[in-house]
C-alpha cells in the first residue's frame, strides 16, 4: 500500500483554539502527509492524507478515537465523493433510491463541472444522463467539464444554436479524446433515420457520451435506465420540478434549451 492515499473526516464537538494545529501534530509526528484540508458541511472537517504505511493510519484512529471533542466519522480511501467534498467543502447529493443518480443545483456548477470532467477523463465506453428544464446550464456544464478534462467535445444532436443533427463523423472524432454530447429529444424525436444510425454507431464507441433528457432517449429508443452509467440531475433550485409534458413531436420550448 505505498504511497496511498486516505481520507479522514471527523466532526467538531467544541472548537477550541488550536484543535487542527494539535491534530496536524499528530499527524507529523507519525509521518502521515497532508494532502488537502478543508470544512465539509457544518462542523466536520475532511483531510486528504498520504501515507505509506497502513499502521499508521490505523494508529492515527486509535488516537483520536480518545480525543473527546471531536468524533471520527470516516476513514478510508478516498473516492471520487470525498475528493470533491474536500475541494469543494461539500459533499455531492446522491438519490437515496438510487445511488447512480446525482443532484445539483444551479449555484453548484462549478462543483457540477468538477464532477463531470472526472467522469468525462475514462478512456471507454461511459453512458451519462443529464436531466434538466431549458436554459439551466446543462450544454454550458458539458462543454467546460470537456474543457477541464482535456477532451474534445462533439455535438451528435443539440439546440444550443441551432437545431444539429449530424449525419456523419470524421475520421478524427472517433476516438476515446471525444466527449459525444447527444440531445435526446431532438435525436429521437426530430432526426431521419441517417442521423439515429449514426447515434446507434456512436454508442458503439469506447467513449464517454452524454444523452440530454435522457428519460425522452429511453422512452423512445430500446436502451433502459440501467445502461447509464451515472444519471445528473441540474435545477435552477431545489424546488424545481423536471418535466417533459410538453414533449411531444411538435414545438416546445425544449427546442430552444
Amino acid at each position: 500500500m505505498a504511497g496511498n492515499e486516505w481520507y479522514v473526516e471527523y466532526e467538531i464537538h467544541q472548537n477550541r483554539p488550536g484543535l487542527l494545529g494539535d491534530i496536524s501534530s499528530l499527524l507529523g509526528m507519525l509521518a502521515i502527509n497532508i494532502v488537502t484540508i478543508n470544512g465539509v458541511e457544518g462542523n466536520r472537517r475532511g483531510l486528504l492524507l498520504r501515507c505509506d504505511s497502513f499502521d499508521r493510519i490505523q494508529r492515527l484512529r486509535a488516537i483520536l478515537d480518545t480525543i473527546q471533542i471531536i468524533s471520527v466519522r470516516k476513514v478510508k480511501q478516498p473516492g471520487l465523493r470525498e475528493r470533491l467534498a474536500v475541494r469543494h467543502g461539500r459533499y455531492i447529493e446522491r438519490d437515496a433510491d438510487d445511488r447512480k443518480t446525482f443532484r445539483f443545483v444551479r449555484p453548484d456548477l462549478g462543483l457540477l463541472v468538477d464532477f463531470m470532467a472526472e467522469l468525462f477523463k475514462k478512456d471507454r465506453h461511459y453512458l451519462v444522463g443529464i436531466r434538466g428544464m431549458p436554459r439551466v446550464g446543462k450544454t454550458e456544464s458539458l462543454v467546460a467539464a470537456s474543457v477541464c478534462a482535456n477532451k474534445r467535445w462533439t455535438f451528435v444532436s443539440s439546440t444550443l444554436l441551432r437545431q444539429t443533427m449530424r449525419t456523419q463523423l470524421g475520421d478524427d472524432e472517433r476516438t476515446n479524446s471525444h466527449v459525444f454530447i447527444i440531445d435526446g429529444i431532438v435525436t429521437t424525436m426530430r432526426a431521419a433515420r441517417k442521423h439515429r444510425d449514426l447515434v446507434e454507431e456512436i454508442m458503439r464507441l469506447p467513449a464517454v457520451k452524454v444523452v440530454e433528457h435522457p428519460d425522452i432517449f429511453i422512452r423512445e429508443t430500446s436502451y433502459t435506465a440501467e445502461d447509464f452509467d451515472c444519471m445528473i440531475e441540474l435545477r435552477n433550485d431545489e424546488s424545481q420540478v423536471i418535466s417533459y409534458d410538453t414533449v411531444d413531436s411538435g414545438f416546445s420550448s425544449f427546442d430552444i434549451s
